[in-house]
């Protein structure tokens, strides 16, 4: 059973979330990548939200553009962690209507948002967020981490 879902509103929010894919499974945490619309398909996201946690997930990824509800209504039906990632999509007013409709959720129902097309950064936060129950995920987080160090070493050396 693999611990993360990453949902979209939206087929054409994949080229944005299949980084968060890419970066889980880099560090070896499966994860289930599936179209779930708050809008278009309101009952399936009502059942996905409500089976998540029985199903085997820990951490729910949700992006979305334009009117974004699907974090925060997903975030409504569980108490799993929901890390919202805010779409610049074709309807969307420069992006400020997703990141306010993740971003602006009443008290009570949390949603970890993330910057604008960010999916990389929301896998980031749902291994942190496992890695609190799993040592091989910290592990392999103090690996990316040294590896980014190193990256940033190589470039300012090669400048010179």
């Amino acid at each position: 059973m693999n611990p993360v879902a990453i949902i979209m509103g939206s087929s054409s929010d994949f080229p944005t979330m299949k980084a968060a894919k890419e970066l889980l499974d880099e560090l070896g945490i499966g994860a289930d990548i599936e179209v779930v619309s708050a809008h278009r398909t309101p009952e399936k996201m009502m059942t996905f939200a409500k089976e998540a946690s029985g199903k085997g997930y820990k951490v729910i990824i949700a992006g979305a553009g334009g009117a974004a509800h699907l974090p925060g209504m997903v975030a409504s039906l569980t108490t799993l962690p929901v890390i919202g990632v805010p779409i610049k999509s074709s309807n969307s007013i420069d992006g400020w209507d997703s990141i306010l409709s993740i971003l602006q959720m009443p008290n009570g129902i949390p949603v970890a948002t993330v910057a604008l097309n960010a999916s990389k950064n929301a896998g980031i936060l749902a291994a942190r967020i496992l890695s609190i129950s799993d040592a091989s995920i910290q592990l392999s987080l103090e690996q990316y981490a040294a590896k980014m160090r190193d990256d940033v070493e190589k470039s300012s050396k090669d400048l010179h």
